[in-house]
């Protein structure tokens, strides 16, 4: 970002006080980031930690959380909220705020781990350092193991070739779980895994694809993979890899009983060999997308200030901005995966509104974490959210509350925070141009 190079002497000054202003009254809370400017939560129980800035502005309005308020435990609710506070030259200052956050208390990622393995891709090849190799060549993915698919075309595609561009767009645009599937076997989950603790996620375990049942031998073996330029010719290939890594022992059950296909089994559904990642490590997955100079450097993501902007267009672009892939609003409405603020609505969204964001629902679990921006009003904030939408305890039954608890709670939360932060007097208001990108349409 932009660090406002070239003001005068007076101006510097001014930052360095409005900087100190900031974060007298806030202290390190060991959470996220660089820690600067981060709240120290006041109130914990065991390992959650929540803030009475959050849980106030939840009590504000019963009529919206009161069950959220009472259930907080059994619903799994867990919420950070990162308020952002520009400097004179528009450094932001953040300040993290909880409610209910426990990273011993386990949720299904879902979708969301498809964020920093498309991210880690696109690192891979930055990494490889062949030449003509980049995110827009051809990729084949070939089989050579039990489980393996092959892919040879993308109908959806510019020039109807797969690539690493088009299943990040896919990734980001609709949380499309094949395009997943293709990178996690190009970046394999030993190097998926190694890089995430190397950034500080030491608790991630991102070791399964998404929508197929394979075994733990199969997931860890993935496809041979090669790379073509436009002429046809071969630029790199990769043999099938085996994730050789072994992983703490986890205990991990949830429900009173699950379907394995036709079959109700009574007791807990095992989740311990399913992925894993925790609320924090993706809130500062999302942070270090958009504000990377703003976190550690060992936790930046080694791509090109191109891919930065890259990931930051679709991760905000509506799915009917996209040309290739093309998607039509009847099945892929603006909100299609915008939970908070949104919930379920459908219809167009106000172009002056972009959230950068990844999303996540399966086993009924619902999550969301953002980066909201608002150009009209000059408003701007990080909010994650997790929750468990599965009052009967049944799991895979396909009878989940995101209806009636998830996505009114997702909806509420982002707007009430949103209403906050318009509402909320700030030293000097926010230039958010760095945030404005060219959609296709």
């Amino acid at each position: 970002m932009k660090t406002g190079f070239g003001y005068i002497k007076w101006t510097a000054v001014l930052s360095v006080c409005a900087f100190m202003l900031f974060c007298s009254s806030s202290r390190k809370s060991g959470g996220l980031g660089s820690g600067k400017g981060q709240h120290s939560p006041a109130n914990n129980n065991g390992r959650a930690k929540t803030d009475p800035l959050l849980e106030n502005l939840l009590k504000q309005h019963p009529e919206l959380f009161s069950n959220i308020l009472k259930n907080r435990d059994s619903l799994r609710v867990q919420i950070i909220y990162t308020q952002i506070n520009r400097l004179a030259n528009n450094k932001p200052v953040f300040s993290n705020y909880y409610f209910n956050v426990n990273p011993d208390q386990y949720y299904y990622p879902a979708s969301t781990v498809k964020l920093p393995t498309a991210l880690l891709a696109l690192q891979k090849l930055n990494e490889l350092k062949i030449a003509g190799l980049d995110k827009s060549s051809t990729m084949i993915t070939e089989g050579g193991y039990s489980g393996q698919n092959e892919v040879y075309n993308e109908p959806n595609s510019i020039d109807g070739k797969p690539s690493v561009a088009n299943y990040v767009k896919k990734i980001l645009l609709v949380s499309d779980n094949d395009a997943f599937n293709r990178l996690y076997e190009f970046a394999g989950p030993a190097y998926i895994n190694e890089q995430l603790h190397k950034k500080g996620y030491s608790s991630a375990q991102i070791i399964h694809r998404l929508e197929r049942f394979l075994s733990e031998d199969e997931n860890r073996h993935s496809n041979p993979i090669s790379f073509y330029d436009p002429k046809g010719k071969l630029i790199y290939k990769q043999p099938m890899q085996f994730n050789q890594q072994t992983y703490p022992e986890r205990k991990e059950q949830l429900g009173n009983a699950f379907y394995r296909g036709d079959a109700l089994v009574q007791g807990p559904m095992d989740f311990s060999k399913k992925n894993r990642l925790v609320l924090e490590d993706l809130h500062s997955i999302v942070k270090s997308i958009l504000f990377p100079n703003e976190v550690p450097a060992n936790q930046r993501f080694n791509i090109s200030p191109e891919d930065y902007q890259f990931v930051k267009k679709y991760m905000s672009q509506f799915p009917n901005e996209s040309g290739y892939p093309s998607y039509d609003t009847a099945n892929y409405w603006d909100a299609y995966c915008k939970f908070l603020y949104w919930g379920s609505e459908k219809g167009p969204l106000p172009k002056t509104f972009r959230i950068f964001n990844k999303v996540g629902d399966a086993y009924g679990f619902l999550i969301d974490a953002a980066y909201v921006v608002d150009f009209a009003t000059k408003t701007e904030f990080l909010l994650s959210a997790s929750m468990y939408c599965n009052s009967d305890g049944v799991l895979n039954d396909s009878k989940y509350d995101y209806d009636s608890v998830g996505f009114p709670f997702m909806k509420n939360l982002g707007r009430v925070i949103y209403e906050y932060e318009k509402k909320r007097k700030k030293s000097f208001i926010p230039d958010l141009s760095t945030f404005k990108m060219n959609y296709e349409k």
